[in-house]
């Protein structure tokens, strides 16, 4: 009943009356949501559709133990609200300097911590300087496309450096870029968590944000919120007034690699000589179907060695809030992919969405195998203002989205993973 057809037959029997008990309510909250059964199936079956809907469907029928109701609460009330993230960014790099986590961790008093506690110390982050981002970058050169920049909930908080490196590739590729001030949550956590009515609060928001931007393009550089957008159409399609301004936005939407990808390349790029294992993120490669362009785009920097991940269709154990509510199960998915990052030799690791990047670098420290960790946009960044591999390196190893403690990956038990199934399973 793991598996995307023993959900469907669980959906199907909640169709026909069934109540959800606590059995089948168990194998729907662990599916990862990562959609490889999306592109592994022949047949077309719509799994997103149906696994987002069913969790709405759960959300509103399901009576929760109090200490999960209370997580759960506590999870989305916090992360998909930027202003409350950055709230949090002082206290957390007081702790970070005082290197009490790793005094924590050297006592064993972390280990007794719940899982989703020691889960959320050791995925956060190394917190630097936020740049603040101009409200508006006029194009280098002639003036190719007019977009506008979704800042992220997680990637504007804990990864400022890869907003500030999107703002100057699309500039220096002829874009202009226009960040809205004051953007809400996209709404892909909460929509991907069954929590409908806040989803779709959040995408109205976004829709009238980037309407009154008069943008052409609306540029991602979140796999999670990429896809979120993309399927805005669908989500909103019952809500009066919506549904044609809905889809009109997910029309515009492009994550930044497929935008690069899609304008062509006039920045130069400088040479940078390095091996780089490109990790693909299951929202991008599986639910936007992004796949081929962020690799084209590596292999057009000239000397970067590109080196395939084996199993690249296999989560990570990031998705979303997964790694948080199912830390067990996550942590024995990103050792997997972590094992398979190593196995390329790769001098640094390259991704498209901040969980990945959280997820692989936390189990690589606590694997004792600390490895720099970048975003596609990153590399392009660097070779387009000509900086050289040895600091691309020390800034990926040393940034935000380092992992502060190193200690252990959280909830790590000899117990097997529930869900770690090929995508045809």
């Amino acid at each position: 009943m793991d598996s995307p057809r023993g959900r469907i037959d669980i959906m199907k029997g909640g169709l026909a009356g069934d109540v959800f008990d606590t059995s089948s309510v168990r194998h729907l909250d662990q599916c990862l949501g990562c959609m490889a059964c999306v592109t592994a199936c022949p047949s077309g079956v719509q799994y997103d559709k149906l696994i987002e809907s069913t969790r709405a469907q759960l959300e509103r029928r399901v009576d929760r133990p109090r200490s999960e109701r209370l997580l759960r609460e506590a999870i989305y009330r916090l992360f998909p609200y930027p202003r409350r993230l950055r709230a949090l960014r002082g206290p957390l790099r007081a702790y970070q300097a005082s290197g009490f986590g790793r005094v924590l961790a050297r006592s064993g008093l972390l280990d007794r911590l719940p899982g989703t506690l020691r889960a959320m110390e050791s995925l956060a982050p190394k917190l630097g300087k936020v740049e603040k981002l101009p409200d508006r970058t006029p194009a280098t050169g002639p003036r190719r496309r007019t977009v506008g920049l979704l800042t992220g909930c997680v990637q504007g908080t804990f990864f400022p450096d890869v907003n500030a490196a999107t703002v100057r590739v699309l500039a220096a590729e002829g874009c202009e870029v226009v960040v809205p001030p004051r953007q809400s949550c996209c709404g892909a956590l909460s929509a991907h968590a069954g929590r409908e009515p806040e989803a779709l609060r959040f995408a109205k928001s976004v829709i009238e944000t980037f309407e009154a931007a008069g943008v052409e393009t609306v540029v991602v550089n979140a796999a999670g919120c990429g896809s979120n957008l993309k399927e805005y159409g669908h989500q909103l399609r019952d809500e009066p007034g919506w549904p044609e301004r809905a889809a009109a936005l997910a029309a515009k939407v492009r994550d930044v690699s497929e935008l690069l990808d899609e304008l062509g390349p006039v920045a130069d790029r400088h040479p940078l000589p390095m091996t780089v294992a490109y990790q693909d993120a299951c929202h991008l490669r599986h639910a936007q179907r992004v796949h081929a362009q962020p690799r084209r785009l590596l292999r057009g920097i000239p000397g970067v060695e590109l080196r395939e991940i084996a199993d690249p269709e296999i989560c990570c154990g990031s998705a979303g809030t997964y790694n948080l509510l199912h830390p067990e199960a996550a942590a024995e998915l990103g050792e997997r992919k972590a094992r398979t990052v190593l196995d390329t030799g790769a001098q640094i690791m390259v991704t498209a969405n901040p969980g990945c990047w959280m997820q692989v670098a936390t189990t690589l420290a606590g694997m004792g195998k600390r490895m720099p960790v970048a975003h596609t946009v990153q590399i392009l960044d660097a070779s387009i203002r000509g900086v050289g591999v040895e600091t691309v390196l020390a800034r990926a190893l040393d940034g935000p989205g380092t992992v502060v403690n190193g200690h252990p990956n959280p909830a790590r038990t000899t117990r097997r993973a529930v869900n770690p199934m090929s995508p045809t399973s």
